[in-house]
């Protein structure tokens, strides 16, 4: 069971309904396009449009996956002096003094450049369950990171 905010799996509804809906039936007519230009073995078109359909329905497999295990959190329910899912937490490293704002939230909602760090990640998981002013030690690929906990809220 995956849990995600509503924005998150209605994201993720959208995208299935455009593979679904424009990509595939686009790549089903390049596929009958180049079938209809004769010999397949030597066909590059052919072979990269079916490569295309392989990859769109791979996407639509697991997209189905996703969605048939989420469980939408209704943010009322969430507890928020400490940090959880969909928390926003801001933190400071300890070692540069520098500060950060991240929402934590589910694997497929993950993205750093907007400020979504995955709950799975080692940063997020070392932060759990702690409470603002708390300093958490985190062992990431770059070393340990010491970060202090500024603030928690929804």
């Amino acid at each position: 069971m995956e849990y995600m905010s509503q924005e998150g799996y209605d994201k993720i509804v959208q995208e299935l309904r455009q593979l679904e809906l424009e990509e595939l039936p686009q790549v089903r007519d390049a596929i009958a396009e180049a079938r209809d230009k004769g010999d397949l073995s030597e066909n590059f078109e052919y072979h990269a449009a079916k490569r295309e359909q392989g990859r769109i329905m791979g996407r639509i497999r697991f997209m189905h996956k996703v969605l048939e295990n989420a469980r939408v959190i209704d943010k009322s329910r969430l507890n928020t002096d400490s940090v959880g899912l969909l928390s926003k937490v801001e933190i400071t490293n300890t070692a540069n003094n520098r500060r950060m704002q991240y929402t934590i939230v589910s694997p497929h909602e993950a993205n750093l450049a907007e400020g979504k760090l995955s709950i799975k990640s080692p940063i997020a998981h070392a932060m759990l369950n702690k409470k603002a002013g708390d300093t958490v030690e985190v062992t990431v690929p770059a070393g340990k990171l010491s970060l202090r906990i500024e603030s928690v809220s929804l």
